[in-house]
């Protein structure tokens, strides 16, 4: 199987971030997981290919040219594709995937959970949407997307495809679990 791990280019200012985002890689990488990532070396796109790769998993990187020419991209991955455009990272990221998960992150990160969350919700592709909850990280976007299904912009299933979980463990056990209700209008 293979996961797009989506994460943040910093680290973030709690060291507890990139303690689970190692944590959870190399929990991946020990179940024999591969992960497709943005590419990157700084922040926890770092640190997660780093502690795969420290594990023997197989890390795949995905990284617009522009990245690649500010010296952003990793060196030591499994592979590494260079892509002309954000867009097209976030598009064969899924397409290498089977499935995906966002750890702590910013803007890009939320880019990336709500696109292929989205596509999810239209039945665009069957892969499980899951995000790393660390130290509640996720719980007030989640309260947020509650709210809009509250008030009727959001379907309940659709709401319900989204896996929250505590460790690589949970993430995968509930990714085995999982099962594609279908479309938003099925």
């Amino acid at each position: 199987m293979k996961v797009a791990v989506y994460c943040g280019a910093s680290a973030g200012i709690d060291p507890a971030y990139a303690q689970a985002a190692a944590d959870f890689a190399s929990g991946l990488a020990r179940a024999g997981a591969e992960i497709v990532y943005g590419g990157g070396h700084k922040g926890l796109m770092g640190v997660v290919a780093d502690a795969a790769l420290a594990e023997g998993g197989k890390v795949h990187g995905v990284i617009p040219t522009s990245l690649v020419d500010k010296e952003l991209a990793h060196q030591t991955l499994t592979t590494q594709r260079v892509v002309d455009t954000m867009y097209q990272r976030k598009e064969l990221m899924l397409e290498l995937s089977d499935a995906a998960v966002a750890l702590p992150g910013g803007l890009g990160t939320l880019d990336e959970l709500f696109d292929v969350w989205g596509s999810a919700q239209l039945a665009l592709h069957p892969k499980p949407v899951g995000v790393l909850n660390v130290n509640g990280f996720w719980t007030s976007m989640l309260t947020a997307v509650r709210g809009m299904q509250e008030a009727g912009f959001i379907a309940e299933r659709s709401y319900d495809l989204l896996i929250v979980a505590e460790s690589s463990e949970d993430y995968l056990r509930q990714v085995g679990d999982f099962a594609h209700p279908g479309g938003r209008w099925q």
